[in-house]
C-alpha cells in the first residue's frame, strides 16, 4: 500500500486490516475495496483533480436532502478517494419507483444558473461548467459545441455530420423553453445507480445544474429504467416533447463516448442528430 494512501487513512482513523483488492468496472480511474475495522471501504487512485470533482459532486448530492442513498467520503487526497462502501442487491419495481421520486427531489433543487462554480470531468473528459443563465446557450457551448470540435479535430466526425451537430445547436432557441437549472448527477448511467436494501444509491457524479433530461437521457442511453420509474418521476406531468429531449440530450454523452472510445459511437451521434433534424 502507497504510503500516501496510509497516510491518507491514518488522518481519518480508518485502519486497513487488509490489502486492496482490486475493483472492475472503472473506465478511468483504479478502484479497489478494502476491509478496515471500520468495515469495508472503497478505495480508488486516479488524477486529483478529478476525485476532488467527484468528492464535491457526492458532497452535493449528499447536501441535496433527497431520498436517494450518496456513499459518504471518508477521504480525499493526493490521488486517492475513501468512501463508504454499499452493499448491493437485485433492483425491483418498488427500487425504481424510489429511484424515480428520488431524481425528482434531486432535480427540484433548483440554482440560479446552468453549471457549476467549477469544472469537473465527466469520464476522462474535461467538463467545463462556466455558469451561463440561459440553458440553451449553456448547452451549445458548454457541451456541444466543444465535443463535436473535440470529435472533429480528431478525425471521428467528418465535416458535414460536424456542420449538422453545429446547426442542432444553433437552433435550440427555436424549440427548446428556457428553464432554470435544476441540480443533475451529470453522468446518471445505469451503472451508476446501485440498488442497497436501504434504497437506490447514486455514485460516481460529474455533478452541475442543467435541464432534469440530462439525466433521464443519460439512463436510456443503454437501456431503459422501466414504467415504474417513469411513472414515479413525471408523476402524471411527462412533457410532450420528450422524445426530442431525449434525442437532443443524449447528443452529449454519445459524442463523450465517441471521443473516448471510437467510431463504433458514431452511429449513435448521427441517429441522435437525425431525431432532432425531423422535428
Amino acid at each position: 500500500m502507497e504510503a500516501s494512501l496510509r497516510h491518507l487513512l491514518t488522518t481519518h482513523d480508518i485502519a486497513p486490516t487488509g490489502e486492496l483488492e482490486p475493483l472492475s468496472g472503472g473506465d478511468s480511474a483504479a478502484v479497489y475495496t478494502l476491509a478496515t475495522r471500520q468495515g469495508r471501504v472503497i478505495v480508488k487512485h486516479d488524477d486529483p483533480e478529478r476525485l476532488r470533482g467527484e468528492a464535491e459532486g457526492l458532497h452535493a448530492l449528499a447536501g441535496a436532502n433527497i431520498s436517494l442513498i450518496i456513499p459518504e467520503v471518508l477521504g480525499q487526497a493526493e490521488g486517492w478517494l475513501v468512501m463508504e462502501a454499499l452493499e448491493t442487491q437485485p433492483a425491483n419495481k418498488q427500487d425504481a419507483t424510489a429511484l424515480g421520486e428520488g431524481l425528482r427531489q434531486l432535480h427540484g433543487v433548483i440554482g440560479t444558473s446552468h453549471g457549476w462554480h467549477e469544472d469537473n470531468a465527466c469520464g476522462l473528459t474535461p467538463q467545463p461548467n462556466a455558469p451561463l443563465a440561459d440553458g440553451r446557450q449553456f448547452q451549445r457551448e458548454r457541451r456541444l459545441l466543444p465535443l463535436c470540435e473535440a470529435c472533429f479535430q480528431r478525425g471521428l466526425l467528418d465535416s458535414a455530420l460536424r456542420r449538422r451537430i453545429e446547426q442542432q445547436a444553433e437552433q435550440l432557441e427555436r424549440w427548446l423553453p428556457d428553464a432554470p437549472g435544476s441540480l443533475v448527477h451529470g453522468d446518471l448511467w445505469s451503472g451508476n445507480v446501485l440498488t442497497t436494501p436501504r434504497g437506490p444509491a447514486l455514485i460516481d457524479p460529474a455533478i452541475y445544474r442543467h435541464y432534469p433530461e440530462t439525466d433521464l437521457a443519460m439512463l436510456t442511453l443503454f437501456g431503459s429504467p422501466g414504467d415504474a420509474f417513469f411513472e414515479a418521476y413525471w408523476n402524471g406531468n411527462a412533457p410532450a416533447d420528450w422524445p426530442r429531449r431525449e434525442a437532443l440530450f443524449q447528443l452529449y454523452p454519445l459524442l463523450n463516448h465517441l471521443l473516448l472510445f471510437g467510431a463504433s459511437y458514431r452511429s449513435g451521434v448521427e441517429r441522435s442528430v437525425t431525431l432532432l433534424e425531423r422535428d
